[in-house]
């Protein structure tokens, strides 16, 4: 490949076939020279250029003059120079670094994106005097020993694979490239740049703190780019951002208006808002040229990285499009003195420097031109401080600062070097010392020194520290002013918490946007909802979702809804958990006291009836069908009326314990004395001949027999229910959403409703009896009223069952004593109230003794 390059190169070099000087000799041959017994060569990019577009055999066929027409001062850049004078100037006046020699010199050439630009100015640079001959060189005077270049990795490759033939010691001074490490491909070169292996970091820390989630990238098609997009993309998914595209800018060549054809468009086109920009000056500067004025009405947020001066620009005034850019900076220390520097420079000062002669006219008869005034000689007297900020900048920027330390590294070097060989042989009088450039790799390797800013510089792989980053802002004001706003920074191995700062209420947005712009695939889910993600699609793009039942979010675009403790409930709007209230059916609640005098007024009412009846035993209506059935059901009524006050309340383990029990069995003696009623009806119906033994199952104690058996059978089950599992206090939680219901356990199941079944047992018995009984002759047939009376009994008990089973808490509580009073009364109203009425109201119809 090399030879091929350097016979193209022979071929249509003018300085090989003509001696007149090619169009475009100045920007090829040194630009910018200063004598010296040993010299640093430096590849500085001063000038932006299209280059040609025809490759393979077209290139060979077109003229090697016509890619180098149309130039472009990238002004910014001429700080590198003056830094590079600066520096050679303080080491020539330093007497204690390379004592021996009498100067340092330097050789400044022109870099460019080209592959072929590229070889021929180092060929030029190798072979001296602006000559292009491979393997000669015409410098007798001022012997190069080192090459300070390479502004981005690929400028670094291209320049190496020449200089590596003669072992060369190259510096590369542009951004910090992983790939370049490797010392087998590349072992004369050297990085002198911080390593940025934690950039990545701070931005997706930015988009973080702005919520942006939703965000392209523009990156170079190197591996370096290749690098940063693993990284970035690695870290965006731990936070849930995505990349709605990625875009790759060519380094080999610089194309602008291929770039503006290709991708500029989509970029500008697309609804995304926020656009991180990673690469270096040279090759981003095609961003620059895309930009027509008509883009810069599109509200775009860039966050651009360390090694993209966003100030630079080929046209005057197109600053609007990257009004508001955020910036990654890398922190840099004043170099004492080169402020000072830089406000005497002027081509007065340097008559013989004609790089600088020309750069004066180009700058200072522009601002006149904007300025409506007639050109003046290029303003001899004018000050670098007066440009804008575009064009100069009088703070020293990264790549300036890190040739500075480049210089110092070089010179350090070639003093330990003489320091050596010194030791090893002196010098004759008179004789120069000339070093080869091979000779220096074994000292750079070893370099480590404190510059004049106090900041240690290291030449080797694994000296060279983290970058720490200031975070600017770039505003563009409607005056064409702009300037470069402080509002953060980011130190990578600063402890968690104070590695990253920003300061929002300092950052100015758009135009006429007072807000933090949004930079979202799909709006925000807010409280109370949860992401749910679009088949196919990012994560970042998704649908909101309402929580489910006993489920909250609190926060903007929860994954997950997160339930709430089992003592609270979700508000109605689901973004907060508020504490259930404790319920039971309380005596002093409207409801439990309308219970309360039911059941006292039931249970009065019963013990009048019985009084009636004790008052009126002698009757005959009260003294039929056994007088002592009457009074323990008229009792046991009672009871069962009082019993539902055990319900009422909270409860407690006595409660729990006593209240089913106590109404199974007075249920139990109420339908059992019913039961034992009915069986004599029958009988005194059935036992009719004088002297029948079968009259003695008429007897008082036959029916009182039946009672206590009948009861006798309920206190075991009782007693089998308590013994095996026995009802207790117990709390609720889930029946209802914003309740906790205290209630009673009824322990074994299987014994509640063994009670309960007992009881259904005994009144379908009675109920048959009587109603196979209901149609015997009597005046006042008790059978038709027990059947009425069961009838009512059963038909409550039965519609208990079914709402029993399908109501919780305190409802399950009031259909259980609204069945015990309404079956309670049932009874008492369909056995007791006719006889009252009739001894009350109808005492005449009564049979006489």
């Amino acid at each position: 490949m090399i030879p091929v390059l350097l016979v193209m190169l022979l071929q249509f070099s003018p300085s090989v076939h003509k001696t007149e000087k090619p169009l475009c000799f100045l920007k090829n041959n040194p630009s910018l020279s200063r004598d010296g017994d040993l010299v640093i060569g430096s590849f500085l990019t001063m000038h932006s250029v299209e280059v040609s577009n025809d490759i393979g055999e077209g290139l060979f066929r077109s003229h090697p003059d016509e890619s180098c027409r149309d130039y472009k001062w990238l002004h910014k850049n001429y700080q590198q120079v003056l830094a590079l004078v600066f520096a050679v100037e303080e080491i020539n006046r330093d007497p204690n670094l390379l004592p021996n020699i009498s100067t340092l010199g330097f050789h400044v050439y022109n870099a460019y994106h080209s592959d072929e630009r590229t070889l021929e100015n180092s060929l030029r640079w190798l072979s001296g005097q602006g000559q292009l001959i491979p393997n000669y060189s015409c410098l007798w005077k001022d012997q190069p020993v080192a090459i300070i270049g390479g502004a981005t990795s690929a400028l670094s490759v291209q320049m190496g694979n020449l200089l590596e033939l003669y072992s060369f010691p190259q510096i590369s001074y542009g951004p910090f490239d992983s790939n370049l490490n490797d010392k087998a491909q590349f072992p004369s070169l050297y990085q002198m740049a911080q390593r940025d292996s934690s950039l990545h970091h701070g931005i997706v820390q930015l988009m973080v703190q702005f919520e942006w989630t939703w965000v392209g990238l523009v990156t170079t098609d190197d591996l370096r780019g290749e690098e940063f997009l693993w990284n970035i993309r690695g870290d965006m998914i731990k936070h849930d951002i995505c990349l709605a595209y990625t875009e790759k800018l060519p380094v080999s060549e610089r194309r602008h208006t291929e770039s503006h054809d290709m991708f500029m468009p989509r970029i500008m086109e697309s609804s995304v808002r926020v656009i991180i920009i990673h690469g270096d000056t040279d090759s981003l500067m095609i961003l620059r040229y895309s930009q027509p004025m008509l883009y810069y009405m599109l509200k775009k947020v860039w966050i651009t990285t360390s090694h993209w001066d966003i100030t630079m620009r080929p046209q005057w005034n197109d600053g609007h499009s990257f009004h508001g850019a955020l910036s990654f900076s890398q922190m840099t220390k004043d170099i004492p003195g080169f402020t000072s520097f830089l406000r005497t420079v002027n081509p007065a000062k340097y008559p013989e420097d004609p790089l600088l002669k020309e750069f004066w006219c180009s700058v200072f008869k522009g601002l006149e031109k904007l300025e409506n005034e007639e050109p003046n000689e290029c303003s001899p007297n004018a000050s670098l401080e007066i440009l804008p900020l575009h064009i100069f900048d009088m703070a020293m920027s990264g790549l300036s600062y890190t040739i500075y330390n480049a210089v110092y590294a070089v010179a350090r070097a070639l003093h330990e070097m003489l320091l050596v060989t010194s030791e090893r042989e002196s010098l004759r009088a008179g004789e120069t010392w000339m070093p080869q450039p091979w000779q220096l790799h074994n000292f750079l390797k070893k370099i480590h020194f404190d510059n004049s800013a106090g900041d240690q510089v290291f030449l080797d792989d694994t000296g060279n520290s983290e970058a720490h980053y200031n975070i600017l802002e770039y505003l563009f004001f409607e005056n064409g002013s702009e300037t470069l706003l402080k509002v953060g920074q980011f130190v990578p191995n600063a402890p968690f918490g104070q590695d990253f700062t920003i300061y929002k209420e300092t950052i100015v947005w758009d135009w006429n946007e007072p807000k933090v712009p949004l930079a979202v695939c799909s709006e925000s889910c807010g409280p109370g909802f949860r992401k749910t993600p679009r088949e196919g699609e990012p994560v970042c793009c998704f649908d909101c979702s309402s929580c489910s039942e006993g489920e909250i979010s609190k926060q903007m675009n929860m994954k997950h809804c997160m339930k709430c403790p089992e003592n609270e409930y979700p508000n109605k709007e689901r973004d907060r958990c508020l504490p259930k209230t404790i319920t039971f059916l309380d005596i002093r609640e409207p409801l439990g006291m309308i219970l309360v005098c039911v059941a006292f007024f039931f249970s009065v009412l019963t013990a009048l009836i019985l009084g009636v009846f004790l008052k009126f035993r002698d009757a005959s209506i009260v003294k039929a069908n056994n007088q002592t059935l009457s009074y323990i059901l008229l009792i046991s009524l009672t009871f069962c009326f009082l019993c539902s006050l055990l319900f009422i309340g909270r409860p407690t383990a006595a409660t729990c314990l006593f209240r089913q029990t106590t109404f199974g069995l007075v249920f139990t003696v109420a339908v059992s004395s019913i039961l034992a009623k009915t069986i004599l009806v029958v009988l005194a119906f059935k036992v009719t001949k004088p002297g029948s033994r079968s009259k003695v199952w008429l007897q008082p104690r036959v029916s009182n027999c039946i009672v206590v058996l009948c009861s006798g059978i309920q206190v075991t089950l009782c007693g089998i229910w308590l013994g095996i599992s026995p009802p207790f206090p117990d709390i609720d939680i889930y029946s209802e959403p914003k309740q906790i219901i205290i209630e009673c356990n009824e322990g074994s199941v299987t014994g509640f409703y063994s009670v309960l079944g007992y009881i259904g047992f005994l009144a379908l018995g009675s109920f048959t009896v009587a109603f196979l009984a209901r149609n015997l002759p009597d005046t006042f047939n008790e059978a038709k009223f027990i059947t009425f009376s069961m009838l009512v009994f059963c038909s409550v008990w039965i519609s208990f069952l079914s709402t029993y089973q399908t109501t919780k808490g305190k409802a399950m509580v009031v259909v259980e004593i609204f069945s015990i009073l309404a079956s309670s009364a049932g009874l008492l109203g369909c056995i007791f109230i006719p006889k009252c009425y009739v001894i009350l109201l109808r005492s005449d119809d009564l049979p006489r003794k």
